[in-house]
């Protein structure tokens, strides 16, 4: 059974898309959301912690929690999420077009990233993720074949994670995230709708199983202007 947390969680962020909440406008006092859906304060500030660190709402004090504009697609950063799924909470037109899909040796550079040997055979997935028309992020996914086997290039066009969960019955377990702003390839700007940027969001994904065995390397380069990287942070203990 769903805990009531992400039962509120879902309500509240339907309730924002329908724009009940609208872009700026301030939710409910925890007191009146605990009323509201009789239940209990930590219940509700679960709930709310959930929205902060997805992006929909910003926590002020003396104010309450902001509803924040998504137009913007909202990365959690602290998070993992795949880009089907991400586009399904949105509501925007999105696409995939897969640029490249191969499974060859890697070369030292991937050795080295997925801590591999030179035998080992890799799936080389180049996506590029279209956002209401616009070529906007460019995913170079580097994924260990022998940890996930079977892939073609109608899965990576749906969604890599998805396969994995659902078909092969494996579990996604965490992922180490390191985050740059590069000045953009001739790549880049090939594949991508770059005309008149300057720079580029790199963020660099090491991918995990739950049992720990890395089976992923993945390089997205993002569009500036589209993208808003969140997260959630709690300070522990008093200074």
């Amino acid at each position: 059974m769903k805990n009531k947390y992400l039962i509120i969680y879902e309500d509240l962020v339907e309730k924002i898309h329908q724009e009940e909440y609208p872009v700026h406008s301030i939710l409910p006092s925890e007191n009146d959301l605990t009323d509201l859906y009789s239940t209990s304060r930590e219940t509700i500030r679960k709930a709310l912690n959930l929205l902060a660190q997805n992006g929909y709402i910003q926590k002020i004090r003396g104010k309450g929690s902001i509803v924040l504009d998504l137009k913007k697609l909202q990365f959690p950063i602290s998070g993992l999420v795949s880009f089907k799924e991400l586009t399904g909470t949105m509501g925007q037109q999105a696409e995939t077009i897969v640029a490249e899909f191969s499974l060859k040796k890697p070369d030292s550079n991937i050795m080295k990233q997925l801590q591999i040997e030179k035998d080992d055979k890799v799936w080389k997935v180049h996506r590029i993720r279209k956002i209401e028309g616009e070529k906007i992020i460019l995913d170079k996914d580097y994924i260990i074949e022998s940890q996930i086997p079977g892939l073609t290039e109608e899965i990576c066009k749906r969604s890599i994670f998805e396969y994995i969960e659902k078909m092969l019955g494996r579990k996604i377990g965490f992922a180490k995230k390191e985050f740059t702003v590069e000045e953009p390839t001739a790549e880049d700007y090939k594949l991508l709708d770059m005309e008149g940027f300057h720079a580029i969001v790199v963020v660099k994904n090491y991918i995990y199983l739950d049992d720990a065995a890395l089976f992923q390397y993945t390089e997205s380069r993002h569009r500036p202007d589209k993208f808003r990287f969140v997260d959630f942070a709690r300070r522990m203990g008093n200074a």
